[in-house]
Order: structure tokens, then C-alpha cells, then sequence
């Protein structure tokens, strides 16, 4: 059992080991938490307290050089946390700066790239932009309006950061922020296609960054923002246009402008111009922002999905960009519906089978007084799968990689000792077969396939506007089904799909990410029958020095139980099998397999009850 004493320690080392997300992009803090609540006061009550100790160890020695002794370990322990956090800053810093440099070469031929389609593109000109926009960002995250710059964001992007600052304030808390700046800007990544050009924007800017109570006026987080060290971070901001739009400086939103045909554009939520009905986000004019990644996640390029080329033989505007904006916009409405504990604005998005699933688990949880918590929740990836066709229906499979403080508590509480953990899902989105994209929405996402107008929250699965069916997935993607990815890898196939494999791919790198997310969901397992043996907790102990996963933070997992993670595997089931494999890929990471890890491995497959043969099956398979 957890020593419930010791609390107030785990979730100190806690605070450093994990990341906060209220910073705009899911980034504040991103290096780990070392806010200071005393602003330096305390350094005379220490000093006070230590000449006390010394005087009780000098006249009371039995007593007091064991309590001066006590005093010394814990303030080394406390200063050594301290510098493993400034050193986890700095090692993610190192680590953006080396996946975000590119050389001058490379520079030099993606503008040359794009000059050939746009000869009036110039570089200089897109960094001023993006600094614009930064600042303008920015200020729109602080003052909690993102109204002001909409028109700027693709609709999935809108959607993310609105609901993050919902969260926030569910959260009791606002994002303080003061002195922003940009340092510098540089093109990292060009990605053409026939559909679209994305270009990769690295930002390196400094802030102040502190979190206020939901309360405090403007004036009090600016104060507050003011008591914090100034704090370099990168960012790498993704900028989505069709290929055949040009540069035009009087026709740009940064002028105030439609970037169709140049008329004054006030803005208004459903970002169209009310002179020609440019739909202004949609990429097909000008540049949209698409994502923003931190500069530690960004990795560029992917492999070719399977069933793309398949499905765009019915339907050839269909691309990844649109296709995986729409997946995220789906994905934060579908945690608002349950953060809020209300999927009825969900309806216009999702089928109709999985939104009475969802409304009925949140209607039984509502009734025993609970609700689902989601806090400090942050995207770090959307990639396609896999596209199948099924019967008349198109599917296409979406692994969403997101982390969040989340359980199931009381209405009225957060859960406080909820590690963030890290979580990795497949929503499979449905559209009839022979449906086409429009495209002339773009990276607009959020609109009716048939009129193209924006869809409301009003609840109705038709669009109010024209009367479109949007429920059905007639037009366009709504979600079929959302499952952790253990249990989707290890889903039947459709009979209709290409592909010979029926298990999932198998990535090349097992990140950090992973490995604290498998580690987790072992917790969790071990402790949903309300007691861990010496034999699982030995096995945990073992994973955790091996994967570099602290101790504390898997101590914590052990006390959340079964309220870790929305779904657990099921020993002896696929599922149970497909994460056996997840782990020996795992143990494979340097080429080879000790004594010690087979031995780990093979306790392992005992808690999941995966026989030993299956289990050297794997391991013949994986050498």
C-alpha cells in the first residue's frame, strides 16, 4: 500500500517529472514545474531554523543531531529536485534545438520551392507575419478571447485552444503571461503535395508564465506573470496553404483584408467574406495555422498510409491534412462532451451509435454523482493509420497521442493526486462510400459538407442552415468508435481490407512518452483488485529503473488504480496479447534480450495471462 504520509513528497517529485499545458500549444512549463510560491522570501526563516537546530545539537545532542542531520538530507534532497528540474529544462531545450535545425541548404531550396509556385513569396515577409500573429495569439490566449484571431486558425486549431482554456477555468485556474517576445524565426520543414504546402516555422520566444486563480483580474496575472523568471522555450508553428495561392500583401488577413478578393474583412465566427463568401481559413488563399508542436515533439515527414490511395480514387481531394485536422477537432469536442458532462454539442460530429454509448456512461455517472475529470490536457501528435472500406462505409483510423490528468470523481472535486499520463487512442472515424471532400472548405474542418456553413453547438445532428443529415457521416467524417490503442490493434479486421497483416504496425522508436504510458496501465492493472503482491510490485520496480520511469510517479499510478486510464486491458484477452508484444518490443529496444529482462518479460506475461508459449512465440518473432 501507498504510504499516504509520504504524499506531500510524491507529488513534489511529481511537479518535476511531468509537464503542465497551459501555456498556449500545450507547452507551459513543458521542461517540469519549479515555481516558487515563497518569491525568495524564505531564505531567513531557513536560516532562523538551522541555528536553532545547531543550538538543540550542541545542549540536547541525542536529540538534536539527528533532527540537524534529518534537516540537512531533506534540504539536499529538496535543492537536488530543484537542479534535476532546471537539468530536465535544459536537456529538453538541447533536445528541440537539435530536431529543429536544419541546414542553410536545405533553407535555401524549400524557398526556392515555393518561389516556383508563388514568385512573389518572400521569407522575410511569412516571419513577419508569424510574428504578428505570435504576439496577437498571445494576447488573445491571456485576456481568454480567441475571437480576434479565428480567422488565422484552421478550425480544429480554434477548437483545441478554446477548450484548453475552458479546461483552465474548469481547473479554477487562468494562464498568466507577460513579456512575450520572439527571438527568432526559421523555415525547419516543406511539405508539398498536390492538395497542400505546409511549411514548419520554428519559434524561439521567451515569456513570464505563472498559473492565477480563474479570478484574478488582468492586473492581478499580470503581477502575478511578473514574479517569474523570463523563459526561453521553441515552438514549431505549422503553416498549411493551397498550391495554388500566391502571395499579395493588400490581400491579407494581417491587413485586415480577404485573402480572395482584397475587400475589408472584420471578422465573425463564421469567417467568412461577406463580400465574395471566401471561406478566409480554409488555406485556399492564404496561410492558415494548422498546429503547434513543441520544439521536443517535432518530427518531420511520415510513412505512406495504407488505403489512401485506394480511397482516392473515389475521392481525389481527400488529403491527411484535412482528414487528420477534422480527427482533432473530433477529438476536443469529444472531451469537452465529457469534461462537461454534456455530448449533446457533439451531435453534428458523431454517429449516432457511439453518441448514445457515450450519453448513457455519462447519464450513469452523473447518477451515482461523479463525473470525468480532464485536466492539463495536451495533443502530442494526429496520424492516419489506416484508411479500410467496409460494406458502404469508409473507415479511417486515427492514432491520437494525448496526455492528461484524468479520472472519474466526485461532481463537485478534482482528483489532486492524478499522475499525467500519458495516453494513446485510435478514433476510427465513418463516411459512406462514394462520399467526396469538399474542397473548397480546406482546413475549415467545422462546416456543412453541402452548404458550407459553420456548425453550431445547438445540439440537432443537421445542419440548421440547408438541413443536411450530418449525424449519418453521409457527407462527411463523424466518429464510429474511440479505443485505447491496445484494444483497436487488436480488432478484426474488415473482410474488405488490403492488407494480409491483421495487427496493427509496429513503430520504430519506443518513446519516452510510451514507455511511462505501458508502465502505467501495468500500475493500474496490478492495482485494480485492490491489492499489489510483492511479485507485482517487484516486476513494476524493475520496469521503472529499466525505462527510466521514477519510482514516486509509478507509486502514484498504484494508488490511482483502475481511475487511470478510461479502459484497462483484460488479462488473457487479444488486448492482453497485443500489450505483451508492446512490451517485448520494449525489452528489444538495444537489439537483445538478457537473462534479467526474459525473467522480467516472463513475469510480465504471467500478471497478463499470456502463456509462456505465446510469450517465446513473440520472441522468436521480435529476433
Amino acid at each position: 500500500m501507498i504510504n499516504r504520509a509520504r504524499w506531500p513528497l510524491y507529488l513534489a517529485v511529481l511537479s518535476i517529472a511531468l509537464p503542465a499545458f497551459a501555456r498556449i500549444g500545450g507547452g507551459e512549463h513543458y521542461a517540469g514545474s519549479n515555481n516558487n510560491s515563497n518569491d525568495g522570501g524564505g531564505s531567513g526563516g531557513d536560516g532562523e531554523l538551522v541555528g536553532w537546530l545547531i543550538y538543540i545539537a550542541i545542549r540536547h545532542p541525542v536529540i538534536g543531531i539527528p533532527l540537524l542531520v534529518g534537516f540537512v538530507l531533506v534540504a539536499w534532497y529538496m535543492k537536488s529536485q530543484e537542479g534535476s528540474a532546471s537539468t530536465k529544462k535544459a536537456f529538453q531545450q538541447a533536445e528541440a534545438q537539435v530536431r529543429t535545425t536544419v541546414s542553410a541548404q536545405a533553407v535555401t531550396q524549400w524557398v526556392g520551392a515555393l518561389k516556383q509556385k508563388d514568385p512573389s513569396f518572400d521569407l522575410l515577409h511569412l516571419f513577419d507575419n508569424v510574428k504578428k500573429l505570435f504576439l496577437e495569439v498571445q494576447g488573445a490566449w491571456f485576456r481568454r478571447s480567441l475571437e480576434p484571431v479565428r480567422r488565422y486558425l484552421s478550425d480544429a486549431t480554434f477548437q483545441r485552444l478554446s477548450l484548453q482554456l475552458r479546461l483552465l477555468d474548469l481547473q479554477g485556474i487562468r494562464d498568466a503571461i507577460s513579456d512575450y517576445a520572439v527571438v527568432d524565426l526559421q523555415i525547419i520543414g516543406l511539405e508539398q503535395n498536390e492538395h497542400f504546402d505546409t511549411v514548419h516555422v520554428r519559434v524561439k520566444a521567451q515569456m513570464r508564465d505563472a498559473d492565477a486563480p480563474s479570478r484574478a483580474t488582468d492586473e492581478q496575472a499580470l503581477a502575478l506573470a511578473a514574479k517569474q523568471q523570463l523563459e526561453p522555450f521553441i515552438e514549431v508553428w505549422s503553416f498549411v496553404r493551397k498550391p495554388g495561392a500566391v502571395t499579395n500583401a493588400a490581400k491579407e488577413l494581417s491587413n485586415g483584408k480577404c485573402p480572395n478578393c482584397g475587400a475589408p474583412f472584420e471578422g465573425g465566427a463564421a469567417n467568412r467574406c461577406q463580400f465574395c463568401s471566401a471561406v478566409v481559413n480554409s488555406g485556399n488563399y492564404d496561410w492558415v495555422l494548422a498546429e503547434i508542436t513543441q520544439g521536443s515533439e517535432f518530427t518531420r515527414g511520415g510513412d505512406a498510409v495504407e488505403g489512401f490511395a485506394r480511397a482516392r480514387q473515389t475521392d481525389p481531394a481527400l488529403s491527411s491534412e484535412t482528414l487528420e485536422d477534422r480527427g482533432s477537432l473530433i477529438f476536443w469536442k469529444w472531451v469537452e462532451a465529457q469534461a462537461t458532462g454534456n455530448p449533446t454539442p457533439f451531435a453534428k460530429l458523431c454517429g449516432t451509435e457511439y453518441l448514445t454509448w457515450l450519453s448513457n456512461d455519462l447519464k450513469d455517472l452523473k447518477g451515482r454523482g461523479k463525473r470525468k475529470v480532464f485536466l492539463e490536457c495536451a495533443v502530442g501528435a494526429v496520424n492516419t493509420r489506416r484508411l479500410d472500406r467496409d460494406g458502404d462505409v469508409d473507415l479511417a483510423h486515427l492514432e491520437v497521442r494525448w496526455s492528461a490528468r484524468m479520472g472519474i470523481g466526485p461532481a463537485d472535486e478534482k482528483p489532486p493526486s492524478l499522475p499525467v499520463v500519458p495516453q494513446r487512442w485510435v478514433f476510427t472515424l465513418q463516411r459512406k462510400a462514394g462520399a467526396t471532400t469538399n474542397a473548397a472548405n480546406g482546413m475549415s474542418t467545422n462546416r456543412c459538407p453541402n452548404c458550407s456553413a459553420p456548425l453550431s453547438d445547438n445540439g440537432q445532428p443537421s445542419c440548421e442552415f440547408c438541413g443536411t443529415m450530418l449525424q449519418s457521416g453521409e457527407r462527411d467524417w463523424v466518429l464510429k468508435d474511440a479505443r485505447v490503442w491496445e484494444s483497436w490493434a487488436a480488432m478484426k479486421r474488415p473482410a474488405a481490407a488490403s492488407a494480409a497483416a491483421a495487427s496493427a504496425p509496429r513503430d520504430r522508436v519506443v518513446s519516452k512518452e510510451e514507455r511511462e504510458r505501458l508502465l502505467y496501465m501495468m500500475a493500474a492493472m496490478a492495482a485494480a483488485d485492490g491489492v499489489v503482491d510483492g511479485k507485482e510490485r517487484e516486476l513494476l520496480k524493475d520496469c521503472s529503473a529499466r525505462w527510466s520511469v521514477p519510482w514516486a510517479n509509478v507509486e502514484l499510478a498504484l494508488s490511482a488504480g483502475s481511475n487511470l486510464f478510461d479502459r484497462l486491458v483484460q488479462k488473457g484477452t487479444p488486448e492482453a496479447e497485443h500489450f505483451m508484444n508492446e512490451l517485448v518490443s520494449m525489452a528489444l529496444i538495444d537489439g537483445k534480450i538478457d537473462r534479467s529482462e526474459r525473467k522480467m518479460l516472463e513475469a510480465a506475461a504471467q500478471h497478463l495471462g499470456v502463456g509462456g508459449a505465446t510469450l517465446s512465440a513473440m520472441l522468436q518473432r521480435s529476433s
